[in-house]
């Protein structure tokens, strides 16, 4: 996986986004796919995850299939922030499974939405980039 997150990152650089763009599309891509390896292929580590970027207004639009498990009750899930404190020597293996993830998903994305559609799940969003900021809704 971690190939195709730096390759991915490489064929991108012709847009030239700033650090923190490419760091963000790079931080939220890997954490969707490990999503899928750990929960959607738990049990078939040969699944397959197709991902399409293509431009969109302020951003890029990504698309992520695949046809492991759907998600849990037909929802991405909300997410939360860990409820333990979270200081310097605080490990990030320590982080509680199931949420902080898709915290910081939703809060780096825009337009997220999930389908089910012929045994596949369907994940699109976008990530916003240029003169708004990431933060541009």
């Amino acid at each position: 996986m971690r190939k195709t997150l730096v390759d991915t990152i490489a064929a991108l650089r012709f847009l030239d986004f700033s650090s923190e763009e490419y760091g963000t599309i790079e931080m939220v891509l890997a954490e969707i796919m490990n999503n899928i390896v750990e929960h959607a292929y738990a049990n078939d580590p040969d699944g397959m995850i197709e991902l399409e970027i293509l431009p969109a207004n302020n951003g890029l639009k990504c698309i992520l299939r695949d046809d492991g498990q759907p998600m849990p009750d037909g929802n991405v899930p909300m997410g939360c922030l860990p409820s333990q404190n979270v200081g310097p020597d605080f490990a990030v293996d320590d982080l509680p499974e199931g949420g902080f993830g898709w915290f910081l998903i939703r809060d780096l994305t825009r337009d997220l939405q999930y389908t089910r559609a012929d045994g596949k799940n369907v994940l699109t969003f976008r990530i916003a980039t240029g003169p708004q900021g990431l933060r541009s809704n």
